[in-house]
């Protein structure tokens, strides 16, 4: 915990205590030869979430812990996360084992490539053959559908909790509640560029949805409306700095 790490790693976790372990051991090991740090976010657990993240710090040194005194959401829980992240690159991923580490790799690599794009803004996963039920698959596409149409972010499946991202590009952003599901449009608001990549998706092992499809819907109605009012007021300058004048008599050598 001396160096600074490269990638901070957010797992938001409310109700976990059966999953966590092996999902934060997989992270471990899947970025053993990345310099990182393992944030989780203790969404105001009433279960042994915290008590297990604890244990596993002998075992896992990068690993941190963040508690909220009550449940404050998944968004609000990613924020938390990177503010207190030191890494330069956040990489996020439900604590629930649904989101597989090995997919991680693939997330980041585009920022810590040589010639990584400055203007990259999002990595943004996309879930392939996703192990949910068929309600819940029906109102994801539904919903993504609408919600493009209205943010033309031309995302399939801005839900996904796997993402990548540069610390200060998130930081530049509007915070609202639910943010982390207009991640791509936000980040395209900023005049950043967005893609994604293809991820795998596992069944819950155990536990359960924290989400239903009613609660989405409701909740997403007004999101959408906030959200594309963002992106119509948004303005963004063409700013260049001027530099400073030379003083009489230099030549500038």
């Amino acid at each position: 915990m001396t160096l600074a790490p490269q990638v901070s790693v957010i797992l938001p976790a409310k109700d976990e205590a059966a999953c966590i372990g092996p999902v934060l051991r997989d992270i471990a090991d899947v970025l053993a030869a990345t310099a990182h740090e393992i944030i989780v976010i203790d969404d105001g657990s009433s279960d042994a979430t915290a008590d297990t993240v604890q244990a596993l710090r002998l075992e896992l040194p990068q690993l941190r812990l963040i508690r909220h005194a009550s449940a404050c959401g998944q968004s609000a829980a990613i924020r938390s996360g990177v503010q207190a992240a030191r890494g330069q690159i956040i990489a996020t991923l439900d604590a629930d084992g649904q989101n597989p580490a090995s997919n991680l790799p693939g997330l980041i690599a585009p920022f810590l490539a040589p010639d990584a794009n400055p203007k990259l803004g999002l990595v943004q996963g996309q879930r392939m053959r996703r192990q949910d039920t068929l309600s819940k698959r029906l109102a994801s596409r539904f919903a993504n559908g609408i919600r493009n149409a209205a943010l033309h972010d031309r995302v399939r499946d801005s839900g996904c909790g796997m993402k990548a991202f540069p610390r200060a590009a998130y930081l530049n952003l509007a915070y609202f509640d639910h943010l982390h599901r207009f991640m791509p449009a936000m980040i395209l608001r900023e005049g950043l560029i967005v893609v994604t990549t293809p991820v795998t998706h596992s069944e819950r092992s155990a536990g359960s949805s924290k989400y239903n499809n009613l609660q989405r819907g409701l909740v997403g109605i007004v999101d959408l409306l906030g959200a594309a009012w963002l992106m119509r007021r948004r303005r963004l300058p063409v700013a260049q700095e001027v530099a400073a004048p030379s003083a009489p008599g230099d030549s500038g050598a």
